[in-house]
């Protein structure tokens, strides 16, 4: 039976893999714009024989079925094509600049557990309290607070007003980055123990992380108090109760547990939607990560480099959801069965 969940599961998430090359190609080709006129400018596009040459060599000129094969095939042998912008495989400018934003959207799913969980069963167990309502509240505004706003304010405050954070930015101007590794500034420091680069990657990570954390601390939070809430009041935790367990045991041992079911679902595609929603933070925040990288593509016209991170943002979505799905065998053991 597992072995057939875990099957299953897999042949979805290639199935779904496959369908999203379909939508994301065709969508990128119905765009009513020409990326040869905007990247050869008004004198370079009057000059037929120029656009022609400028066709061929991105494969423009080649019917649309015959572009989506090649796309395709080069997709299998690892190959998503030649970043109209850098020149580049648009491969070698993931490797480039995904690291940053990894260690960005890692930091704040951090911030988000750290936070977000305890204040979900806090709430939940104090239930229409003054910290329930603080709660309830906090995560409202994280939620509703339109997240280029919210890095606007807190680079003012802290960085323009209080001047007490660094500027934008991985590092210090001047600063030199540790040896590459995994790209990842904190842990690369760490790695060859050079702790000055560590504090002052980790002092520019903060903002950023904290404002791109705020919408799914609040999703957490109230994710968490409805699941712990509705535990509460099942008929094993009254037995546990009934037994003489202590409440600590019988809110982290018992109902916590089977409150996670949920909050794990969320979670992940919280962190998906971390990983894919960075664009505004890294461009205020002037991160040179995935997020600035598409911003850069699509007011370029770069269509390999957008459908390259595009694809790549959907199939972390769906490895995500395939981890989740996996984790339900831990979690809840009974989902085989049914």
């Amino acid at each position: 039976m597992v072995l057939r969940y875990v099957l299953t599961r897999l042949v979805a998430a290639f199935l779904m893999a496959l369908a999203a090359t379909f939508v994301i190609f065709f969508i990128a080709h119905a765009v009513p714009a020409d990326p040869v006129l905007a990247m050869l400018g008004d004198k370079a596009a009057a000059n037929p024989e120029l656009i022609a040459k400028f066709r061929a060599h991105w494969g423009f000129d080649r019917p649309l079925w015959e572009q989506y094969w090649i796309f395709l095939n080069g997709l299998f042998h690892g190959n998503l094509g030649e970043s109209i912008i850098s020149r580049q495989s648009v491969v070698q400018d993931i490797r480039q600049y995904g690291p940053a934003t990894v260690e960005l959207a890692t930091t704040a799913a951090i911030f988000t557990v750290i936070v977000g969980l305890p204040f979900g069963v806090v709430a939940a167990v104090k239930r229409d309290t003054w910290v329930d309502h603080t709660a309830r509240m906090t995560s409202l505004i994280g939620v509703s607070a339109p997240t280029f706003w919210l890095a606007f304010v807190v680079l003012a405050f802290f960085y323009g007003g209080l001047e007490i954070a660094p500027a934008p930015g991985r590092l210090d101007p001047g600063a030199v980055p540790p040896p590459r590794v995994t790209g990842l500034y904190t842990v690369d420091a760490l790695l060859v123990n050079d702790y000055d680069t560590f504090r002052n990657a980790l002092a520019h990570l903060m903002l950023p992380a904290i404002v791109l954390a705020a919408s799914t601390i609040g999703l957490i939070t109230r994710t968490t108090r409805a699941s712990m809430l509705e535990c509460l009041n099942q008929d094993y935790v009254r037995v546990a109760r009934a037994k003489g367990l202590a409440e600590r045991q019988v809110i982290i041992g018992h109902a916590l547990p089977n409150a996670l079911i949920p909050v794990v679902t969320l979670g992940g595609l919280a962190y998906g939607e971390l990983l894919a929603g960075t664009v505004l933070t890294e461009t205020i925040f002037s991160w040179p990560g995935v997020g600035r990288y598409t911003f850069e593509s699509a007011i370029a016209l770069d269509f390999p480099a957008i459908m390259g991170v595009t694809l790549l943002i959907a199939i972390i979505y769906l490895g995500i959801n395939l981890i989740v799905d996996l984790s339900y065998l831990v979690l809840d053991p009974r989902v085989v069965s049914r």
